[in-house]
């Protein structure tokens, strides 16, 4: 008999195309503050989630506005330019394909429920038997394990062949924390993490999820 396997991906930047407009929201909520951004920005944020970021801007580049009233303010920038959003490229074929083929996936995010929800309905993938899980939803987010776990557990795949599909290192060693196959797929040059297998393009993707 076939073991069961199943996907576990992470949103931004792997499913859909939307860190840039996370970092754009970033950099207005630097300039209302007079802050210059770091060149480094991209690679110091990148699967980060929002409270570790507003942390490292605080101690780093003075960033003094509080962090309820940051996130509001990124969280009310980001919807209101949510519509230009789209699926990274090739990556919601691949998911539709594995969905046809009836294997279980879930979308497991650092984000807000709140921004979660509406990047999955930009793309179309906000269905109603479609499992995700968000920042609200764990004590702990990447590159914690528990967001991947709670994953699992509510799709019931205990004995599954689980692979996790990420764009940051953060995202990846998460997937590995939890004990899972993981797959790095950035959209720029990085290293994987010990333990990730580092996918080159798309052809690679899906070589690795066996749809090719």
């Amino acid at each position: 008999m076939q073991e069961r396997r199943a996907v576990l991906w992470d949103m931004d930047g792997t499913l859909v195309d939307s860190e840039p407009l996370h970092e754009e929201t970033l950099l207005m909520s630097l300039a209302a503050e007079g802050i210059t951004p770091p060149p480094d920005l991209h690679a110091l944020v990148v699967g980060l989630p929002a409270r570790s970021i507003h942390e490292t801007f605080s101690a780093r580049y003075g960033l003094a506005m509080p962090f309820d009233a940051w996130r509001r303010f990124r969280s009310h920038a980001y919807l209101a330019r949510a519509a230009r959003l789209q699926p990274r490229a090739g990556a919601l074929e691949v998911f539709r394909e594995l969905q046809s083929l009836g294997v279980p996936q879930a979308v497991v995010s650092n984000s807000e429920r709140l921004i979660v929800d509406v990047n999955l309905r930009a793309i179309g993938l906000m269905e109603p038997d479609l499992v995700s899980v968000s920042r609200n939803d764990v004590r702990q987010g990447k590159p914690e394990p528990e967001g991947y776990l709670r994953a699992a557990w509510l799709l019931g795949l205990e004995g599954a062949e689980i692979t996790v599909v990420e764009d940051s290192p953060t995202g990846a060693l998460a997937g590995i924390a939890a004990g899972y196959r993981t797959l790095l797929w950035p959209q720029a040059p990085t290293t994987a993490p010990a333990g990730a297998v580092l996918v080159a393009h798309l052809g690679e993707l899906r070589r690795q999820l066996s749809l090719d």
